[in-house]
């Protein structure tokens, strides 16, 4: 193992009740109702752009450019309203990658807008630790698609001054299924953690833990690449 890249919403920050709530007040202005049980079920992995692709898609209404660029500005809109009022990080996650940080470069590879990132790392105090941030912007396809990764795999190797990471010695931590999947496809290997999906959901998953606050790295290290 020689790099980790981490997912951002539902994996650092509890940030999906937010998502939730900005993009059911979005999708609420044009009609369309989004229940919680929907979003957990049907939406949480995509970006922005995809969530509201699939809820016009799903909801038989036209799609346009120019609607989905108002509806993810005004959703974009909501959200940093809420985490500047209502920012939860998940237990044990500044141990967790300040101890990777230590030992390996990291890099974050999100659906979420890079200011969304930025905005909570700065106010938790890590954002430096990550060498490199691929977020929505940098990407023309979302997860499922392993575009994420690669690229996140691609930004850390240009900080390397050593051999290029190949991506079977990156990890990756993920709490959605478009995630592991987006992952795998990358040929990373991938632990899910059980914050916004129960266990048996992301069993596509290499190893699956409840909490990074009782993840050991060099645990899953020795179980994911045995010597």
């Amino acid at each position: 193992m020689r790099a980790v890249i981490f997912d951002f919403d539902g994996v650092i920050a509890d940030t999906e009740p937010l998502h939730f709530e900005g993009l059911r007040r979005t999708l609420e202005e044009i009609q369309i109702t989004l229940t919680e049980k929907d979003y957990y079920t049907d939406y949480l992995g995509f970006d922005d752009r995809g969530c509201i692709l699939e809820a016009l898609r799903v909801n038989h209404r036209p799609i346009s450019s120019a609607l989905v660029e108002d509806l993810m500005a005004k959703k974009a809109v909501a959200y940093m309203a809420s985490i500047k009022e209502h920012l939860v990080i998940f237990p044990g996650v500044n141990a967790f990658i300040e101890e990777a940080a230590a030992t390996y470069p990291l890099a974050i590879a999100s659906g979420a807008l890079r200011s969304e990132i930025e905005l909570v790392l700065e106010q938790i105090g890590l954002r430096n630790v990550f060498a490199h941030i691929t977020s929505a912007e940098d990407v023309v396809n979302g997860k499922p698609h392993p575009e994420p990764f690669l690229q996140a795999l691609a930004g850390l190797n240009r900080h390397q001054s050593t051999i290029a990471i190949p991506a079977d010695l990156c990890l990756v931590i993920e709490d959605s299924r478009p995630g592991i999947r987006a992952a795998k496809a990358a040929g990373m290997r991938v632990l899910a953690v059980a914050n916004t999906h129960t266990a048996q959901d992301l069993h596509e998953a290499d190893a699956i833990s409840m909490s990074l606050r009782e993840t050991r790295l060099d645990e899953v290290r020795a179980r994911l690449w045995p010597a």
